[in-house]
């Protein structure tokens, strides 16, 4: 008995859009990303703010939040969530009360690195169909459109 294929679903407007095939990329990274590094408990969010946090110590939250493109109000959760991990440590501003400065602790220093050991092969893993330039150009294009204005 002959096997019927189905034809592929259209995608009207869609297949035009730069959004959806964005959005397609992204669940898939999304998805390797979960479970490449689940077992450590760390997503794409966390190991953001690990990294920026590594990078910059110190930094406020306000800050933080700004440069991850995290609303404020689910990084303090966040934050909170990584503090009594003890991955992160929060300090009271000495000349600014409304601001606390954050630092990745030694426990949280060590996570990372495990982390970037394995981001490492999952990005390898998902930009394996690039070429290095077609890589480093995607990159440089995405950081294009993240300038964009609403």
């Amino acid at each position: 008995m002959p096997v019927s294929k189905k034809p592929p679903v259209a995608l009207g407007g869609l297949a035009d859009t730069l959004g959806f095939p964005i959005r397609l990329v992204q669940v898939a990274i999304f998805k390797d990303f979960a479970t490449e590094l689940g077992s450590l408990g760390v997503t794409p969010a966390i190991f953001s703010v690990m990294e920026v946090l590594r990078a910059n110590p110190g930094i406020t939250q306000s800050k933080l939040a700004a440069t991850v493109r995290l609303d404020r109000s689910s990084v303090v959760p966040m934050l909170d969530k990584l503090e009594k991990r003890g991955i992160v440590a929060r300090r009271a501003s000495t000349t600014d009360r409304r601001h606390n400065h954050l630092y990745l602790t030694e426990a949280g220093e060590r996570l990372l690195g495990q982390a970037v050991k394995r981001v490492r092969a999952h990005d390898k893993r998902m930009s394996a169909a690039l070429s290095p330039e077609e890589r480093e150009t995607l990159i440089g294009l995405l950081g294009k459109l993240t300038q964009a204005k609403p």
